[in-house]
């Protein structure tokens, strides 16, 4: 790695971070936005890294919110058969409903307010790490995002990767 880094690859490294934001403007923009900038600098290390980093975060990102959706989609389903016959039950009888007819609806209020809840944590998540990674960038240093997946390997990680089967060859 370069001991210096310019003021113009700071920005861009900064610009890379900040980039997939652009996800709330269009979509899938947090992808292809951040893939450009480091697709036309990654010769330069330090661009490199940001780069692989930024791309890795949000396809981890991805991959996160699709398993909470995941998980909680089979108790959707569920709750909108309930609802249905909530909804002819009502239908049917407009003047005389019991508590007790209606079904377990306080348990799908809990389960969609905790997605909820995971899922606006995650958006703090990354509205966290995304700026702190833009202030790391811009001060010309490097930054590796808590909670990311290495789809893509930065140079150090290839690096101890063989240190460890340099390591495993000789003893």
């Amino acid at each position: 790695m370069e001991t210096t880094v310019s003021e113009n690859q700071k920005n861009v490294g900064a610009l890379i971070h900040l980039s997939t934001f652009l996800k709330y403007v269009f979509p899938f923009a947090n992808f292809f936005a951040p893939l450009l900038l480091w697709t036309f600098n990654k010769e330069k290390p330090f661009i490199d890294n940001h780069g692989k980093q930024a791309i890795n975060f949000q396809f981890s990102l991805l991959l996160y919110t699709v398993l909470l959706i995941l998980i909680c989609l089979p108790f959707i389903i569920i709750f909108a058969t309930d609802f249905i016959s909530l909804m002819e039950l009502i239908d049917h009888s407009s003047r005389d409903i019991r508590i007790s007819e209606i079904k377990n609806i306080t348990g799908y209020v809990v389960l969609f307010c905790l997605l909820g809840l995971l899922l606006f944590s995650l958006f703090i998540f990354e509205l966290i790490t995304v700026i702190t990674a833009t202030v790391k960038a811009s001060k010309g240093e490097l930054y590796k995002y808590p909670l990311s997946i290495p789809f893509i390997k930065t140079e150090s990680q290839e690096n101890s990767s063989e240190k460890k089967s340099e390591n495993e060859h000789t003893s």
